[in-house]
């Protein structure tokens, strides 16, 4: 399998290329500079790979939650390519691909990831991670961190709502360690969906859309796809 995979939700920008399981990805902490260094990194990760858009099976992108302006900017570009290309889209939550790369890098099985939502928030979700696969335990949803819940178990805390609210979300789980600065990336999104059980949430580029947790919250909760 083939898919090129970018993530621009956060302060971090990236591009990756998954060719048979290996990832090449361009990495870079951006803040606000992600719609001028994308492209580039695309261009540069294709080329590591020795192939062009056309050899791809699908694109896929960190649907969020995550910044607004970073979540669009990664879906309108997926969308982009796909369309010229005539290739499906791979919506990726980068709750999960966070939760995914602090696994490999930590070797904890249960990662509890959070990412700083501002206005007193946080973007919350809770994963079983076996191999390349992140598995959502209950839903993600967008919380004040003193609501923050996850079951019984030995956590890893991973993401940028650690950083700023370790002591409470200390006080609601059980965790051994956690790190505040790692943030999605790329190869992450990439090898969730080159998953052969996620072929079902391929979708074609129009139906390639991000998810704003806040927004939805505020209208209607629902649970949302890993």
């Amino acid at each position: 399998m083939k898919l090129l995979a970018l993530d621009t939700s956060t302060d971090a920008c990236s591009a990756a290329v998954l060719v048979e399981g290996a990832v090449m990805e361009s990495y870079e902490l951006a803040p606000r500079r992600h719609a001028a260094l994308i492209l580039p990194m695309i261009e540069t990760v294709l080329a590591e790979a020795g192939i062009g858009v056309v050899q791809l099976d699908a694109i896929a992108f960190g649907r969020g939650p995550g910044a607004f302006t970073g979540v669009r900017v990664a879906a309108g570009i997926a969308q982009g390519i796909a369309f010229a290309a005539d290739l499906p889209v791979v919506p990726i939550s980068t709750l999960a691909a966070l939760a995914l790369g602090a696994a490999r890098e930590t070797g904890h099985v249960q990662i509890a990831a959070a990412l700083d939502a501002r206005m007193g928030e946080i973007y919350w979700g809770t994963y079983t991670v076996t191999m390349e696969i992140a598995q959502m335990i209950g839903e993600e949803r967008i919380c004040p961190p003193q609501a923050a819940t996850a079951p019984p178990g030995d956590w890893f805390g991973v993401g940028s709502g650690w950083r700023v609210y370790a002591a409470i979300l200390r006080q609601r789980l059980a965790v051994g360690d956690w790190l505040g600065e790692r943030l999605p990336h790329a190869g992450d999104v990439a090898r969730l969906a080159a998953d052969p059980r996620r072929r079902g949430e391929w979708v074609s580029a129009e139906r390639a859309l991000p998810v704003y947790l806040r927004d939805e919250v505020a209208s209607k909760p629902r649970a949302t796809l890993s």
